[in-house]
């Protein structure tokens, strides 16, 4: 069963028979009272978040899975994608059922070779779930929700990572690879009831498929041929431009929104959060710190932070909090040789330079470059990641301080690139993001 053809299936439960987008003059004469008509409009208001949230919510259920395992990302979803024809709800579909079986085959593990396997599995499936979730969240998000949502999925990492440190102290390394196996299927099941994104069914040529995507998410009762005329219109241009090869994205058509994108990534890993998540108990014990306190304390504290997040990022800004984010690893960096100021790196981190960077990197590609640039993106982020990861101990056994100090210089730059290069998106639609920064 397609995402295709559930959205179908839902569309004829609900009798939705009159075609979806029409002009404006087609639109019948309201003969309703006007209490009737503000009541008919706040059920389509309260439907249209029922179907976004719910959607949301499936797609973040990847993002937890995320968090239950390390794994690394590769561009290869791209290259599947087109060769398949594959839409965003069928990669995590796909994504999903890797993770499954990664999750079985360490359970059942009796030796390296079948552990090897599990790991390899979830690590491809966390791969391309780290770059799908917040690009599916973005194109069926409403503009006003687009950053509050799209937040969720690093909250929802946060909190597979947190519930896999606190339940490793009490269950079995078994135990634990069968918790990852509920996100999974819950992500399978309800990608069967949930629309698929509506500017890739736009992308495909399904109009018809891409009218009632766009209708579920937005109200039954909502006049949605303003936005569906707009996401049109910008899909027909692309479509006039030649098919995207990966040099192309360095065309200078493109090249802003990529620096941006791959920036951003750069920024975020190279600023040391993976040598300091990786290597967490051993810096909390060098410290003469409780490391199963210190490591627990640190998990929750990214939750609630990103959590707080969510609340103000459609308010505050993209650039706001990443420039307060910035600046607060700087000097967390500069006073962590103390190591009891890790609190205030994690707090630092996770109020914008976590999950801002997955959400610009979800608003800025036109949909003709996001698979090859988005593909880009994640895998500098995910080589950063490594390269920190690796470097960190030996940068340590240099100097402790020293090594801080460095990723202080790196953060003081990202704020200057993020002055300089990185746009404000919030209230805006996909459509006038991409054509402002792509010209």
């Amino acid at each position: 069963m397609s995402a295709e053809l559930a959205s179908s299936l839902l569309f004829n439960l609900w009798n939705m028979k009159e075609p979806l987008i029409r002009k404006n003059n087609d639109y019948p004469v309201a003969t309703t009272s006007v209490e009737e008509d503000g009541l008919q409009q706040q059920q389509g208001r309260s439907e249209s978040l029922w179907m976004v949230y719910l959607s949301t919510f499936v797609a973040v259920c990847g993002s937890y899975v995320f968090g239950c395992c390390a794994g690394y990302s590769s561009p290869t979803q791209d290259a599947i994608r087109e060769d398949l024809s594959l839409s965003l709800a069928e990669v995590m579909r796909l994504s999903s059922a890797f993770c499954a079986a990664g999750w079985i085959a360490i359970y059942f593990a009796e030796g390296a070779v079948a552990l090897d396997i599990g790991r390899l599995a979830t690590g491809y499936g966390m791969g391309v779930f780290s770059y799908v979730v917040p690009v599916f969240i973005s194109e069926i998000a409403p503009k006003n929700l687009r950053g509050a949502l799209a937040t969720l999925n690093q909250v929802m990492i946060c909190g597979g990572v947190s519930v896999s440190f606190i339940i490793g102290t009490f269950l079995t390394w078994r135990a634990i690879a069968l918790t990852g196996l509920v996100p999974c299927g819950i992500l399978l099941i309800g990608l069967f009831f949930i629309p698929e994104s509506p500017r890739w069914l736009a992308k495909r040529g399904h109009e018809k498929e891409f009218e009632v995507a766009l209708q579920k998410l937005r109200g039954k009762d909502a006049n949605i041929a303003e936005e569906a005329a707009e996401i049109m219109e910008y899909i027909e241009t692309l479509d006039r431009l030649p098919k995207v090869k990966m040099l192309d994205l360095f065309n200078r058509r493109y090249l802003r929104s990529v620096i941006i994108g791959v920036g951003l990534m750069v920024a975020q890993q190279f600023g040391g959060i993976n040598g300091v998540c990786f290597y967490l108990s051993n810096i909390f014990q060098s410290a003469g710190f409780s490391p199963s306190v210190g490591t627990i304390t640190y998990a929750i504290l990214q939750v609630v932070v990103t959590l707080l997040i969510t609340q103000v990022i459609d308010r505050a800004g993209r650039k706001p909090l990443l420039l307060a984010s910035g600046s607060g690893l700087v000097l967390a960096c500069l006073i962590t040789g103390l190591s009891f100021y890790l609190k205030l790196y994690i707090g630092s981190f996770s109020a914008g330079m976590g999950a801002v960077p997955w959400v610009i990197m979800s608003e800025i590609f036109p949909i003709n470059i996001k698979g090859a640039a988005g593909g880009l993106a994640t895998l500098v982020n995910w080589f950063g990641a490594w390269a920190v990861s690796y470097t960190f101990n030996f940068l340590m056994s240099w100097s402790s301080y020293g090594t801080f100090l460095v990723y202080a210089g790196i953060n003081a730059l990202a704020i200057v690139f993020v002055i300089m290069v990185v746009p404000e998106t919030k209230g805006r639609t996909l459509e006038q993001i991409q054509a402002a920064i792509n010209g």
